[in-house]
């Protein structure tokens, strides 16, 4: 692939400023500068670096990020930040995008992709991806609001009722949930329904894909070898 498209296709400007880039000598493979926008390389496994900071090529971009609590999952927040802040510019400008939505004061993993098929597939309801989520309910769970949100719940302006793939107590106040649907304020509306209230919300799984305990809140990091299948595990 041409240099000029490499960095065009990775988010790094127009092809006008890419090419400016290029010319500036922003732009170093295997430690050569390269000032040719048209010479070629096989992208395949590709580093590169702009401006000294290091690149990998990625026909799609997939990524994975800590939410923190205080970020909208929208381009127009309304009341507060978007979690599109806290991504570098040219992964904006790429184009890529939360694959869901993390309310404001939700925290946890959030995937981010320019990949649109895959947001789709993540995201339909027919595909029932598993979310998990780790809970802190106002008060302790008892027998009842455990059977309750297995069996199933009713919320309003819904058909049916929904209830949880797999409920685990983690203390006296804390319960990990998985659901497979992405009803509006689901988790919270569950909790609420069988009788109780939550506190906070992190998102800990999605698919088969985990939080990793390292990744800080805020921090991102892309997705990489087994972790690129979690959707099919």
């Amino acid at each position: 692939m041409r240099l000029e498209q490499i960095l065009f296709s990775q988010g790094f400007g127009t092809r006008h400023e890419c090419r400016g880039r290029i010319a500036r000598g922003d732009v170093v493979i295997d430690g050569r500068i390269c000032r040719d926008p048209d010479e070629e390389f096989d992208v395949t496994g590709l580093m590169f670096a702009v401006d000294g900071q290091p690149w990998p090529y990625y026909e799609k971009a997939l990524l994975m990020m800590n939410k923190p609590a205080g970020y909208e999952c929208s381009q127009k927040p309304l009341h507060h930040p978007s979690v599109m802040q806290l991504l570098p510019p040219v992964l904006r400008c790429r184009g890529v995008q939360p694959v869901g939505r993390l309310d404001a004061d939700t925290t946890g993993l959030l995937i981010f992709t320019d990949d649109g098929a895959l947001a789709h597939r993540l995201t339909h309801p027919k595909r029932h991806v598993p979310k998990r989520y780790r809970v802190t309910c106002r008060h302790a769970p008892d027998e009842r609001m455990l059977k309750a949100l297995a069996s199933g719940v009713q919320l309003k302006d819904e058909k049916q009722k929904l209830a949880a793939a797999d409920i685990e107590c983690v203390d006296d106040n804390t319960i990990d949930m998985t659901i497979t649907s992405g009803k509006y304020h689901q988790v919270k509306r569950m909790v609420a329904a069988a009788g109780n209230r939550v506190e906070s919300l992190q998102r800990i799984a999605f698919g088969a894909l985990r939080l990793p305990g390292d990744l800080e809140p805020g921090k991102w990091r892309w997705l990489s070898g087994p972790e690129l299948f979690f959707e099919s595990k």
